[in-house]
């Protein structure tokens, strides 16, 4: 039996992503947990993962944001697949290889069946890697990775049974990357598997560069020298440095975020040349100005 668990903070967005997407996936037996956020997402998790290892003949649990949707019938098989190798601990629909930091996007992807969907400028689609099979770059393959994606994390019994998250190393950012990591330190094995999923999120990628800043260097501090990669190396990196660092991996993701815009903008002009003048949408072609300036 597989159990679907969400920390909720937003009741709606919760009834129109993730809710309907377990409903799609979950088997007659599967065990349904919403549960309304009484702290950070680390104190919410262990909530989930305590409430999960008192279920008798529990095959997986899978935590999920509250604005991911699984659109994949086939998920809760997919899944059962992925795990049957007993050296298995965690599974997730994205991941990279050569992950050092937090910023487990800037290793080498090697799997990503989501799309991200956003509401801004008229809303739509920015497909990932392995979003379409037919499309997909002969180089990606589901398989071993170092850190996934969080917004969905498929924990095995043993995981269950064995991994929390680490609670005293912030409110929200890294999470993902720490329990990879725990679970690689025990000699577990990090997993991709191609399920489709849809994350239901902002253009804005980073809302807080500064507390994202933070949960990078405590992460680096936490790992630096316990795992093959992870960190930047060296035997006495200044907490300065650290700071650079991080600055720097923000300003990447927050430049990510400005090219997300930019195309967003770009795809909403595209759609208005089709049915409004080009007067009317003088005003957007100013703002993908202004986005290229940049």
């Amino acid at each position: 039996m597989i159990a679907f668990g969400v920390s909720i903070t937003d009741a709606p967005m919760w009834e129109r992503c993730a809710e309907p997407g377990i409903r799609l996936a979950a088997e007659p037996d599967s065990v349904i947990m919403p549960h309304q956020t009484t702290g950070t997402l680390y104190r919410n998790y262990n909530l989930l993962l305590d409430k999960a290892k008192e279920i008798e003949g529990l095959e997986a649990l899978v935590l999920l944001h509250q604005d991911a949707e699984i659109v994949d019938p086939d998920f809760c098989a997919t899944l059962r697949e992925t795990l049957k190798e007993p050296d298995v601990a965690l599974v997730g629909c994205a991941g990279a290889l050569g992950v050092r930091t937090i910023a487990w996007w800037e290793g080498a992807v090697t799997w990503a069946s989501f799309t991200h969907r956003y509401l801004e400028h008229g809303g739509g689609d920015m497909e990932s890697l392995s979003w379409k099979r037919e499309d997909t770059p002969t180089f990606a393959t589901t398989g071993e990775v170092d850190s996934i994606d969080g917004f969905v994390i498929c924990f095995s019994p043993w995981a269950i049974e064995n991994l929390r998250f680490d609670e005293n190393l912030g409110k929200l950012h890294g999470y993902d990357f720490d329990i990879c990591c725990q679970a690689r330190e025990k000699g577990k094995r990090v997993m991709t598997m191609d399920a489709k999923m849809v994350h239901h999120h902002s253009l804005q990628l980073v809302s807080d560069p500064e507390t994202w800043a933070e949960a990078f260097i405590r992460l680096n501090e936490k790992w630096e020298g316990r795992l093959p990669g992870v960190g930047a190396g060296g035997d006495d990196w200044e907490r300065r440095a650290k700071y650079a660092e991080a600055d720097a991996a923000a300003s990447r993701t927050l430049a990510a975020s400005d090219a997300l815009k930019r195309e967003a903008v770009e795809k909403e002009m595209e759609r208005l040349r089709g049915s409004l003048s080009w007067k009317v949408t003088r005003p957007l072609r100013w703002l993908a100005g202004l986005f290229r300036r940049k």
